[in-house]
């Protein structure tokens, strides 16, 4: 096989549920060799989360495992015990990069703390993956996703852009799935792959310090821009003047009408009425107008969407995304999984790609966003079994066979 972009590059991953897994992926994916380090008998925490086969839990079967280890060797360690942390050194001082997410102040314990592992392996990069990352007054504080999302100011500022569901009033409202949490591991990998980049030239390892609320926050950028100009964003604050979310014959769709082609684009696809005809329903006074928030603007905009869903619900989500796109209109249909994984865009693309695991079968998993010319990324393996590779990757360190089994018997792996 051709030599990826991480080919050569070692890795070991010591971290839990999704953040640290999915930034070690990433880097898998693209050539690196990765050594996942699970707690004997638990094991990762993704391995208790679904989707399971028909809804059966077994920490060989979770969807959501196998889709953030896949390309990785699995080993277990216990680096509570001093003979782990014997092993744990070993492998670190052969590492390029360890990804980590212990709480701070358990790392000194555990010697995990870069200060310890750089005198260890000084070219080694140590990517740290921990709430409020590993410094400030919060640096100690417990949080989980949910309370990541909302501490990050995400809860507020995510738009609804829909005339009648807006609510700015009501209370914030969750992000979708686990998104902060991959959107942490994608901050991390960059910062790690900016650190591989900067020792090629220096020689040198580094500390990488991140924080997921920080990640999380980043998503922001705009709302917080606008906070330095006095406004404060809410749920409402950002619905378009007319359009938006609307209702149809099978489900939704969201169209966004910013320019004056967008505009006429929607008359013509509503079969151009009279109404819309008129000097009253020009670009300047329907979407210009309403940024004056005027008692005659606000009428005329609900007068509208009324008309223009009239319409909608009678045409399909499909029809409307295509038929609205002919015209000039950015307008998509509101999809949900099904939608998105029988898409013939995604599967043109080949986003979507199967995997054969030894427990769950083959499913489908999404993939890279992007395409590569050159060092394109790959899945090699399915993720790993609870400590499938102890006696590759161990044995490799000198131990005999003999070793292991009386280190399993001591619970160290």
């Amino acid at each position: 096989m051709a030599k990826q972009a991480f080919t050569g590059i070692k890795v070991i991953e010591y971290a839990n549920f999704i953040s640290g897994p999915y930034c070690a992926r990433l880097l898998a994916d693209l050539g690196a060799e990765v050594i996942k380090i699970e707690a004997p008998v638990s094991g990762d925490e993704s391995r208790k989360r679904g989707p399971f086969p028909k809804d059966v839990p077994h920490p060989e079967k979770s969807g959501l495992f196998s889709y953030l280890n896949w390309n990785k060797s699995g080993v277990t360690l216990n680096l509570n015990d001093a003979s782990g942390r014997e092993v744990f050194k070993q492998l670190i001082q052969e590492a390029d990069v360890l990804i980590e997410d212990t709480p701070p102040g358990k790392d000194v314990e555990l010697g995990l703390d870069y200060a310890t592992l750089s005198k260890l392996n000084p070219r080694l990069i140590v990517t740290s993956i921990t709430p409020f990352g590993k410094t400030g007054p919060y640096k100690d504080y417990q949080a989980y996703p949910l309370t990541m999302s909302h501490g990050s100011g995400a809860g507020y500022v995510l738009p609804c852009g829909d005339t009648y569901l807006a609510y700015p009033d009501r209370e914030p409202i969750k992000s979708g799935g686990y998104i902060g949490e991959y959107n942490s591991g994608e901050t991390a990998v960059v910062a790690t792959t900016a650190a591989l980049f900067w020792r090629e030239t220096s020689g040198e390892g580094q500390h990488v310090d991140v924080s997921k609320r920080e990640a999380i926050s980043s998503l922001s950028r705009y709302e917080f821009s606008r906070y330095n100009q006095g406004f404060i964003e809410n749920r409402g604050s950002r619905t378009f003047p007319v359009g938006g979310l609307m209702c149809c014959k099978d489900g939704f769709v969201e169209i966004s009408l910013m320019s004056k082609e967008s505009w006429l684009g929607l008359i013509k696809l509503i079969g151009s009425p009279a109404w819309a005809l008129t000097e009253d329903y020009s670009f300047e006074k329907v979407i210009k107008g309403f940024a004056k928030q005027e008692e005659v603007n606000l009428k005329r905009k609900q007068e509208i969407n009324e008309f223009i869903t009239c319409w909608m619900l009678e045409h399909t989500k499909e029809e409307i995304y295509h038929q609205g796109q002919a015209c000039g209109i950015p307008v998509t249909k509101v999809a949900n999984t099904q939608d998105v994984v029988e898409s013939k865009q995604y599967n043109a693309r080949g986003y979507f790609v199967t995997v054969d695991h030894p427990e769950i079968g083959k499913v489908k998993y999404p993939t890279w966003p992007c395409k590569f010319s050159k060092t394109a990324p790959a899945i090699k393996s399915p993720a790993p079994l609870l400590g499938q590779h102890n006696e590759q990757v161990y044995t490799k360190l000198g131990y005999a066979k003999e070793d292991l089994v009386r280190l399993h018997a001591a619970g160290v792996i």
